[in-house]
């Protein structure tokens, strides 16, 4: 197994900022020579390269016979083969769009996912770039303004490709983002309705004033957002659009865009303003006192979107006004995950008190008015 780590060292991103031992198992090189053997095209295994440190699924990279493979397995409460089907058909409609996204790899009945046991298993040839920030954690900026504007343009180019993909939102699955509350009439009964379809969630917030403290956040930071969105056209987009979900030319350009896990039907600007809270504001360091904002890569990544597409002033008006409420149905979803299919209610917690509330909360402070102001200022020169 040349080059993989040993996998009782096998560390995965946690909460915070440190390594954790992984809720999922790594993938043996026995597991992975079953799975491939399932797929025509994968070859005979060779050996494990890399196993990946994201936490919500066990992945590897792995050699075999016919070229190098990443390998993807998903707790089957989290992704059925059906769950992955629809993802795979965005991802094969980009790629016939010309997108440079994962080959994903046919079953021999001709399916990209199967189910084993508890497990279901995707397989992706390879795809083509350099895994700059594959170590990186989280929230983590790009490394230069240029790689931001390389990326913005690369996420028009997909949501250019994404128009005419005609198929419906994916239904009420964990770590699925979506876009139901803030367009709403009236979100706080649209977040009602969420809570509401996830059992595991709603048991978890049944002992919280979490009505109180969602309507208090709407009302300091969502006034207005639902006559914005009114009519904005819906498209499925990327909505996982940091650095390390890119990987890059040897000149800093964008080779391959990966993981659509949490692709669905959300709308443009709702992915854009995803896309700068994932990369311009470094979350894991809120409270350390610092300026954890950084509004040249937002200005870049912006700037870049608009050498492909077109984007008005008013629009980059509500992104920003989108921007600090963008994270709350996925950090709702985070908590389903935690508190359901991983039964770890101490991360629920982190995700309830620090991702939802805390962020939202930061985006009242004089900093991140200042960070909005920038990108308006820039936006309108």
């Amino acid at each position: 197994m040349s080059g993989a780590a040993p996998l009782a060292d096998h560390l995965v991103h946690g909460m915070g900022t440190a390594l954790e031992a992984p809720t999922w198992p790594a993938i043996t090189a026995a597991e992975a020579e079953g799975v491939i053997g399932r797929f025509p095209g994968a070859g005979r295994l060779v050996g494990l390269r890399w196993h990946s440190p994201r936490p919500f699924s066990a992945a590897t990279l792995l050699q075999t016979s016919r070229g190098e493979f990443l390998l993807k397995r998903h707790h089957r409460r989290l992704r059925s083969s059906a769950d992955l089907a629809q993802e795979h058909a965005f991802v094969v409609h980009l790629r016939a769009a010309g997108l440079p996204v994962p080959e994903i790899m046919a079953s021999a009945e001709r399916e990209g996912a199967f189910m084993q046991g508890g497990w279901t298993y995707e397989l992706h040839r390879k795809a083509p770039g350099i895994d700059l920030y594959r170590d990186r954690l989280s929230w983590t900026p790009f490394l230069s303004s240029d790689h931001a504007f390389t990326a913005g343009a690369a996420l028009a180019r997909l949501h250019a490709a994404s128009r005419n993909f005609a198929a419906p939102a994916r239904g009420a699955r964990p770590l699925v983002a979506s876009f139901t509350i803030l367009p709403s009439p009236d979100p706080l009964a649209a977040a009602e309705t969420y809570v509401a379809a996830r059992p595991a969630l709603a048991r978890f917030l049944a002992n919280k004033p979490w009505r109180r403290e969602v309507g208090r956040l709407l009302a300091a930071l969502g006034e207005g957002l639902p006559e914005r969105l009114a009519g904005r056209p819906s498209l499925w987009t990327h909505n996982d659009w940091h650095p390390s979900n890119l990987l890059w030319t040897g000149d800093g350009d964008v080779a391959s865009i990966i993981d659509f896990g949490l692709a669905t039907r959300t709308s443009a600007l709702h992915d854009l303003a995803t896309a700068i809270e994932r990369s311009a504001i470094e979350w894991l360091r809120l409270g350390e006192g610092a300026d954890i904002a950084h509004s040249e890569t937002a200005i870049a990544l912006l700037a870049g979107y608009r050498s492909v597409l077109p984007l008005d002033a008013s629009e980059i008006e509500t992104v920003v006004r989108i921007l600090p409420l963008v994270h709350i149905e996925f950090a709702l979803s985070e908590i389903d995950y935690f508190a359901g299919i991983v039964a770890a209610p101490e991360d629920a917690a982190i995700a309830w008190h620090d991702y939802l509330i805390g962020h939202a909360e930061w985006f009242l402070s004089a900093p991140a008015r200042d960070f909005g102001a920038q990108i308006m200022e820039a936006a309108a020169a």
